[in-house]
């Protein structure tokens, strides 16, 4: 359910970072200090405890919007949801096309 969600979000096919979670599109970051790197842009990981779902939010405050999901509890870059049937699934669409958009402001978003 989650993959098909994210491929309409994003119009990306999914590629695994690491053993256990699945991306959408990709982006190169490059800080002031020097260091630079490829991350996934959004993506989920289905844990046991709960569904890690990877939002790269940027500098934006979504608040407007997690207000409407549902049950949900958030990390630094991860929104912790236990069952999908705990939160509305367009609105996590939502969210993931906000993410990605914002993402792609500061650093340009590439397809997987």
């Amino acid at each position: 359910m989650l993959d098909g969600l994210f491929r309409k979000a994003t119009g990306f096919r999914p590629a695994m970072w690491g053993s256990s979670i699945v991306g959408y599109g990709r982006y190169h970051y490059r800080y002031k200090s020097g260091r630079e790197g490829d991350f996934l842009a959004t993506g989920f990981s289905p844990r046991k405890p709960a569904h890690s779902i990877y939002i790269m939010p940027g500098y934006s405050d979504f608040t407007d919007i997690l207000q409407r999901l549902g049950k949900h509890r958030l990390g630094k870059s991860c929104l912790y949801i236990n069952k999908l049937e705990d939160i509305d699934l367009d609105v996590l669409e939502e969210l993931i096309r906000a993410g990605l958009a914002d993402l792609n402001r500061q650093w340009p978003v590439q397809p997987t």
